[in-house]
């Protein structure tokens, strides 16, 4: 079974890797996870400036999710190059930072300072969340307009070695996702991540008052899932030559086809993480098992799948070879002279 999948000239062992935040410094996910057999670890979002987050309580339970309103708490960059890059090097682990920004100019700067540092060549890729809300916009977040996207990819692209991947991770929260993917693509971004997570409020039932002190949150887990495939599945078919990691209620090794099929290369993990830690490894056997089952030797044979037409067969279907007929003795004797 090959593994392997790319996404631009990242070529990761295999298609599993962990979504932004979910796997904290990373310190938290190795008790459970070997980060070096991760596909690649995503980190937190870095800003420019350390964050502590917004107050308690900003995590809620919902049916089939989670709500979750961070604050993007974090090192800011200098502590993250100080303490948490280095420790994730030592671990050998492939690195993706998420970078983040209140400002076009922030997001540039976090990236300038990432890739001027000592360590810059362990980082494997850089991820955008264009998620951030953008002070100088009302706080809309960038990723509701294409022009503003846009503008993020740009500053960071121009930041960071034509060599280093750089993907733009896109809300849901959209009129049509697959125009702000167009306008990342036209930026210059490698590939995409997607989904972040979809705005939505949890009421106390005692208090009838929001749960969460943000108000809304972030919606995550299996309630995403069909979201997220939508996503994928509509950018896929609009830039089809543009590398994806999808993402959004991966749960198991089905989930993960499901998005390879939609036209994902690869999957992000997340708040599957929080109750199973060690799940990237069980998710990544029973992908296996299930290409396994449906005669496909490569990852790459399942990408796409779902945009074929009834009755497609991927040209590197693994088929059983027809077992050589042993001749029978009566067989010799008719062909004798």
């Amino acid at each position: 079974m090959e593994l392997r999948t790319k996404i631009g000239a990242l070529e990761l062992p295999n298609p599993v890797v962990s979504a932004a935040g979910c796997g904290g410094s990373g310190r938290e996910l190795a008790q459970f996870t070997d980060l070096a057999r991760l596909g690649a670890f995503v980190t937190s979002s870095v800003m420019l400036q350390a964050r502590a987050g917004r107050p308690t309580p900003r995590v809620a339970e919902t049916p089939s999710g989670l709500l979750t309103a961070m604050g993007l708490p974090g090192p800011g960059i200098e502590g993250f190059l100080g303490r948490d890059l280095p420790w994730l090097a030592e671990k050998e682990a492939r690195v993706v930072v998420s970078v983040g920004g209140n400002s076009v100019s922030e997001f540039g700067e976090v990236a300038k300072r990432l890739v001027d540092s000592p360590l810059a060549a362990t980082v494997a890729g850089v991820e955008i969340n264009v998620a951030c809300p953008n002070v100088e916009d009302r706080g809309r977040m960038f990723a509701a307009s294409p022009s503003a996207a846009s503008e993020v990819v740009r500053a960071v692209r121009g930041a960071v070695p034509r060599d280093v991947p750089v993907l733009a991770k896109l809300s849901p929260d959209v009129t049509d996702i697959a125009t702000i993917a167009l306008a990342c693509a036209d930026a210059g971004v490698t590939g995409l991540s997607l989904i972040n997570t979809m705005a939505g409020l949890a009421i106390d039932p005692g208090t009838l008052r929001p749960v969460l002190t943000g108000i809304s949150g972030g919606l995550s887990g299996p309630a995403l899932r069909p979201v997220a495939l939508r996503c994928v599945y509509q950018v896929h078919s609009a830039l089809p030559g543009l590398p994806i990691i999808g993402g959004g209620g991966v749960a198991t090794g089905r989930d993960a086809l499901e998005f390879l099929a939609a036209g994902a290369s690869a999957v992000s993990v997340g708040t599957t993480l929080l109750h199973d830690p060690s799940a990237p490894a069980r998710i990544l056997k029973e992908l296996e098992e299930a290409l396994t089952a449906r005669g496909l030797g490569r990852v790459a044979d399942a990408v796409g799948l779902a945009h074929k037409p009834a009755g497609y067969v991927p040209p590197q279907v693994v088929r059983s070879e027809p077992e050589e007929r042993i001749p029978e003795p009566s067989d010799q004797q008719e062909s004798a002279p």
